[in-house]
C-alpha cells in the first residue's frame, strides 16, 4: 500500500485500528468494509446490507467519499476477494450479544412491567438495528458528487463594480420570515439525528410535517436502498434511495412499474397481463395546462388516492427528505406530461398542501432522473409561482430542500431577481423588495436571503441600497445572449386554465 491511501484510511472512519484478513463469500457481513469494483476501478466500500435474490447473493455498498445516491447493490463478482477486509469492530458485536442476552434472560419482568415509551422493540428487531448500527460505524465523507457544496454565490469581483441604487425605503426587517439558504444542509443532517425509533399514533400525529420523511429512524431504514433496478416505460431506472413498496419487491432484480397508472408488478408475467388491460392513457385529473410540447394535470389526492400513493412511491426512490409520510388526501399533486401518439408521459410533479398554514406553495418536487438537466424542473418551478400568481398569493417551497431542488430553486430565483433588477435599472425607476416578492409571486424572505446571497444587498449611510457587481450583471447579458440561439422551457400563463379549487373541511383534511 502506498503512502497516500495509507493516508487516506487513517482520514477516514473510526481512528480505531481495523482487524483485517481474507474473507469469502459466506464470512462477509455486514459492517465490513471490502473493495469493490466501481466503474472499472477498485474502491472502498462498507457493506449495509446483504440479500438473497433470484440472481444471487448481494451486497449494498455504501462507497467511500461518493454521495449516498450512488450506493449500489453489487453481486459478488465485483467484490475482490483477494484482498484485506477490514472487519468491525468487535467491541461493539460484544455489546450487542450482552444487550441480546440480557433482553432474552428476563422474559418474565418485560410482561410483568409494562414496557417504557422507546423499549417496545423485540429481541429480533434489535439485532436487526444492531447489525445496522454496526454498519453506520464507518464515516464516509458526502462530496464526491460534487452538487453538494455547489453556491450559486458569485465571487468576489476584484473589477469596477457598476452600481444599482434603488430605493428600499419599504425594505421589511430582515429577521422577518428568513428562509437561511446556506444553512440548509445543516439542517438536513439535523432533520436525520433527531428522530426518535418509536412513536405512538398520537406523538406521530402530533409531531408530523406533511412534507417530511416516510420514515421514522431514517439512518435504520432508508439508508438502505432496497429496490435494485426498475423498469419504467422504455427507460430503466436505478434508485438513489429507499421507497417502502412491499418487502416481497427488495428481493426482484428488476421491478416494472406501469407509466400511465405507476402500479408495480415483480415479474414480466403479470406486468405483461396489465398492459394488456391497462386503458389509462394520462394522468387521472383535469387537464389545465397545454402547450406544443408539455401538459400538466391537476389530481386530488383525495380523489384518486391510488394513483397518488403509486405517484408517491416512485417519487421517494429518488427523494430522500421529502415525500408525503401518512396519506395523499389533504394534497393536490400537479402532473407535468410529454405527449405522444401512445399517450402522456410522465415528466416530473409537485404536490401542494390543500390548505397550507406557512402558506407553501410546494411539499413535494421532483423530475425524473431521466428528464433531468433537460430545463423541465424549471418549468416546474415557475408553474408553482404562476399558479401563486393566479391565487394572489405569495409562496414559497417547503423546507428544507434537497441539494439538487435548493440549486435548482436558485437558479431559478436568480434569472428572475435579475431580469427585474436590470429592468428597472435600465428603466431609471426605483425597486424594492416589496415590489419583486410581488411581481415575481415569492415570498419577503426569500427574496432577501437570495439579494444576500448574491452579495447584493448592503447597508450603506443609514439606508438599505441593491448594488450589483458589473461581474454578475455581464453574465446575465451573456446567458440571455444564450438564449436567443437555445431557448428555454418556458410556461405561457395565457394558456394555464385555472382557477383556485375551493374545498370543504373534511377535504382538507385525512379521512380518519
Amino acid at each position: 500500500m502506498t503512502a497516500s491511501s495509507k493516508a487516506q484510511d487513517s482520514a477516514v472512519g473510526s481512528p480505531a485500528p481495523k482487524q483485517k484478513s481474507r474473507a469469502t463469500l459466506d464470512t462477509l457481513r455486514t459492517g465490513c468494509i471490502a473493495m469493490v469494483e466501481k466503474d472499472g476501478q477498485a474502491r472502498r466500500a462498507e457493506i449495509l446490507s446483504i440479500k438473497e435474490t433470484k440472481s444471487g447473493r448481494q451486497f449494498y455498498c455504501n462507497f467511500d467519499n461518493f454521495n449516498k445516491r450512488l450506493d449500489e447493490w453489487v453481486p459478488a463478482l465485483r467484490i475482490y476477494f483477494d484482498q484485506d477486509v477490514e472487519w468491525p469492530s468487535p467491541e461493539k458485536t460484544k455489546e450487542g450479544k450482552k444487550v441480546l442476552a440480557a433482553s432474552k434472560s428476563q422474559p418474565s419482568k418485560a410482561t410483568k412491567a409494562p414496557p417504557k415509551k422507546g423499549q417496545k422493540r423485540t429481541a429480533a428487531t434489535r439485532e436487526a438495528s444492531e447489525a445496522v448500527s454496526e454498519g453506520g460505524s464507518q464515516k464516509w465523507v458526502d462530496t464526491a458528487d460534487g452538487r453538494k457544496d455547489a453556491k450559486a454565490t458569485p465571487d468576489t469581483y476584484g473589477d469596477e463594480k457598476m452600481t444599482m441604487t434603488l430605493d428600499l425605503d419599504h425594505t421589511p426587517d430582515s429577521e422577518a420570515d428568513e428562509m437561511d439558504i446556506d444553512d440548509v444542509q445543516h439542517d438536513i443532517a439535523l432533520t436525520k439525528t433527531e428522530g426518535r425509533e418509536d412513536f405512538s399514533r398520537e406523538e406521530e400525529l402530533s409531531r408530523l410535517r406533511t412534507g417530511g420523511s416516510m420514515t421514522q429512524n431514517q439512518a435504520e431504514i432508508s439508508r438502505i436502498r432496497n429496490i435494485s433496478k426498475v423498469q419504467f416505460g422504455k427507460f430503466d431506472l436505478h434508485p438513489w434511495y429507499f421507497s417502502p413498496y412491499p418487502e416481497d419487491f427488495a428481493h426482484e432484480d428488476l421491478m416494472y412499474i406501469c407509466e400511465f397508472c405507476i402500479g408495480y408488478f415483480g415479474d414480466i408475467k403479470s406486468f405483461s397481463r396489465h398492459r394488456s388491460k391497462c386503458t389509462l392513457l394520462h394522468p387521472p385529473g383535469n387537464e389545465i395546462y397545454r402547450d406544443d410540447y408539455i401538459s400538466f394535470f391537476e389530481i386530488d389526492g383525495k380523489r384518486q388516492r391510488t394513483w397518488c400513493r403509486n405517484l408517491c412511491l416512485l417519487s421517494k426512490m429518488f427523494l430522500d427528505h421529502k415525500t408525503l409520510y401518512y396519506d395523499v388526501d389533504p394534497f393536490l399533486f400537479y402532473v407535468m406530461t410529454t405527449r405522444d401518439e401512445k399517450g402522456c408521459h410522465l415528466v416530473g410533479y409537485f404536490s401542494k398542501e390543500k390548505e397550507s398554514a406557512d402558506g407553501y406553495n410546494v411539499a413535494c418536487i421532483l423530475t425524473l432522473p431521466q428528464y433531468q438537466r433537460k430545463g423541465y424542473g424549471r418549468v416546474l418551478i415557475q408553474f408553482s409561482y404562476e399558479l401563486s400568481k393566479i391565487e394572489g398569493k405569495l409562496g414559497s417551497p417547503e423546507k428544507p430542500l434537497s441539494d439538487l431542488g435548493l440549486l435548482s430553486y436558485r437558479q431559478y430565483w436568480t434569472e428572475n431577481i435579475m431580469e427585474i433588477l436590470v429592468e428597472s435599472n435600465e428603466r431609471d425607476e426605483k425597486c424594492s423588495i416589496e415590489s419583486v416578492a410581488a411581481q415575481l409571486a415569492m415570498t419577503q424572505g426569500d427574496v432577501e436571503s437570495m439579494l444576500r446571497a448574491l452579495e447584493i444587498l448592503a447597508y450603506h449611510k443609514g439606508e438599505h441600497k441593491l448594488i450589483v457587481p458589473s461581474g454578475l450583471i455581464e453574465r446575465y447579458k451573456v446567458a440571455k445572449e444564450k438564449e436567443k440561439s437555445k431557448p428555454k422551457r418556458i410556461i405561457d400563463p395565457a394558456r394555464i386554465q385555472w382557477k383556485p379549487p375551493v374545498f370543504s373541511a373534511a377535504s382538507r383534511t385525512w379521512g380518519w
